[in-house]
């Protein structure tokens, strides 16, 4: 892997690789070149037969932030036909993290908000510092979760806790996030990428074929109906955005004021 990239870091020590998102002034949220590039790097790994585990974690406070409600860079024309490509650039991303053949830990640093919970749901384990937090604000701005993870949530956490965190935008912090089955380990934020490291070295010591088959036969069984119920979620996310409510719930998502619902 040759590739430079702009928002990560990309490191390697013997079979274990760790990828650092790296947009800290923004909290590693998550734009369309970020995101662009967080597939690009999980699909190049597919041209490291050596490397058999991948640590993902954020530089400085947070893991991620989420989407970049600021990012406002659109290309020129193509309408809605165009919106509804551009869109897909998370859901690409966090699907080529789920199929990536090595076994993906995340070093979860801070709050995983959003697309970054998106993120971390899509690895094979997750390793949270003592600081860890998720919450999914997505309905606070009048919006459904895309980028075809509530399938991943809701395996983890199992339904109704999958309603809290996504209907609820609630906010879970990491003693909650480990008896939901969200995390698989705490360890205090000083120790979190040494203990990422411990989980990869005994993956990436396991026969490398028969673990990549496990993991990807796992994933096969879990995930075998999410396209099947999953494929429009892009479409919902365009007819909400058409809404009053939306409209509302974003201006008082910004403004940090309390907005009134009128179901329009």
């Amino acid at each position: 892997m040759s590739a430079q990239y702009e928002h990560l870091f990309v490191e390697r020590d013997g079979h274990v690789a760790v990828v650092t998102l790296n947009r800290p002034a923004k909290a590693n949220a998550l734009n369309g070149a970020h995101l662009a590039e967080i597939e690009a790097v999980a699909l190049a790994f597919r041209d490291e037969p050596d490397t058999r585990a991948v640590i993902f974690t954020g530089t400085g406070k947070h893991f991620s932030s989420g989407a970049d409600l600021t990012d406002r860079t659109a290309p020129a024309g193509g309408g809605l036909v165009q919106r509804r490509r551009d869109l897909r650039i998370g859901e690409r991303a966090v699907q080529a993290v789920y199929d990536m053949d090595q076994i993906t830990i995340a070093a979860w640093n801070g709050g995983a908000l959003g697309g970054g919970a998106c993120l971390v749901t899509a690895m094979d384990f997750r390793i949270g510092a003592d600081d860890c937090f998720m919450q999914y604000p997505e309905i606070d701005i009048g919006v459904n979760l895309m980028w075809k993870s509530l399938p991943l949530v809701t395996r983890l956490a199992g339904p109704a806790r999958a309603k809290q965190l996504v209907a609820g935008g609630v906010r879970v912090h990491a003693e909650t996030l480990r008896a939901w089955g969200l995390v698989d380990e705490l360890t205090p934020r000083a120790k979190l990428l040494d203990t990422a490291h411990e989980w990869a070295r005994h993956y990436a010591a396991k026969p490398p074929i028969a673990a990549q088959m496990i993991k990807r036969s796992v994933n096969a069984i879990a995930s075998a109906l999410d396209n099947a119920v999953m494929h429009m979620d892009v479409d919902q996310n365009l007819l909400a955005a058409m809404t009053e409510d939306r409209k509302a719930a974003f201006e008082a998502y910004m403004a940090k004021t309390a907005p009134t619902f009128k179901g329009n």
